[in-house]
């Protein structure tokens, strides 16, 4: 395995080389674009990277529905830290190009609906194409197929574009939410601020399937984070949940949930236990009253005392 090495959604210029870049050991690491999140991932899988950063949410458009579905389906992966940044995007045009010639413009599908109400707006007429990336579609502006791409104003240098508008965005605050992703290990000690990732499959579609999953974890104090359902590819009704929760897998609270899973559901698959972003150290999650790792041990040893007679 190349230890040396990070694939990411490429190419140069993309939101997700940024968010790498935010990382402290991406200074020390080979940073290579991959065409997709399938292929950065892959790299992993293969050994010829040590970790992958890919996006996973937008706080606008949800779930990015290729890493979804690569990280349930594909071969086991563990997301070890996630990197969230803010998103804000520039029109990038070739040199003297005017709003009132562009008739055509692209950028990956995430981005459409971030800057859908400006695009009708200021270009009503303007045809939309979507790319493989916003750094591709500025690459597709460089070679002179589209006349303008939404991208990061960083890319403009990399692909010899001009940034004819900035901070274009419809909802003010926008996120999106990248995870460095490697091969299975054992998860980093918890922090007190940790989040937990899974997939689980449901046995068979019948009323109150979904409730009892989302019981285990309500019953023993964890809260989810997200959960959105994926089509599982064997037909239409077929559906795996993705889930985050807050806490970690060594919590015991969060271990007793993953369990209740494991015994109720199919399939479960363990994505991660890893520190949240954006949350100090002493911001530790709360722990709803019952729920805490000394009361999950109390009420262990009760069961041991009552089982031998001491009451």
């Amino acid at each position: 395995m190349s230890a040396t090495r990070y694939t990411y959604l490429g190419p140069e210029g993309t939101f997700t080389e940024a968010a790498l870049r935010t990382l402290p050991e991406a200074a020390t690491r080979e940073l290579i674009p991959m065409v997709s999140v399938p292929a950065a991932l892959d790299a992993v899988r293969v050994g010829s990277a040590a970790g992958a950063l890919v996006p996973i949410e937008n706080s606008v458009e949800g779930g990015v529905t290729a890493t979804l579905d690569e990280l349930a389906r594909g071969g086991p992966l563990m997301i070890y830290r996630e990197v969230v940044l803010p998103i804000a995007f520039a029109l990038l045009v070739r040199p003297g190009t005017q709003l009132s010639g562009i008739k055509t413009v692209t950028g990956h599908p995430v981005a459409q609906p971030q800057v859908r109400n400006w695009l009708a707006a200021h270009l009503p007429d303007a045809v939309w194409e979507s790319a493989a990336s916003n750094a591709d579609g500025a690459r597709l502006v460089q070679e002179g197929r589209f006349d303008a791409a939404f991208a990061g104003e960083f890319a403009a240098v990399t692909y010899g574009l001009e940034a004819l508008v900035t901070d274009i965005h419809d909802a003010a605050n926008a996120e999106t939410r990248f995870v460095l992703v490697g091969r299975p290990a054992r998860p980093a000690a918890p922090t007190g601020a940790d989040k937990t990732s899974v997939v689980a499959w449901l046995g068979d579609d019948h009323p109150g399937a979904l409730l009892a999953l989302l019981q285990e974890f309500a019953i023993r104090g964890v809260n989810l984070m997200r959960i959105e359902s994926r089509p599982t590819g064997q037909g239409i009704g077929n559906y795996c949940f993705s889930i985050d929760a807050e806490g970690h897998i060594t919590d015991r609270r969060v271990g007793e949930a993953l369990m209740g899973l494991k015994r109720t559901c199919p399939q479960v698959r363990f994505l991660g236990s890893y520190p949240r972003a954006g949350v100090s150290l002493d911001e530790v999650t709360p722990v709803r009253p019952g729920t805490s790792d000394q009361e999950f041990s109390e009420a262990s040893d009760w069961l041991s005392w009552s089982l031998d007679g001491r009451f």
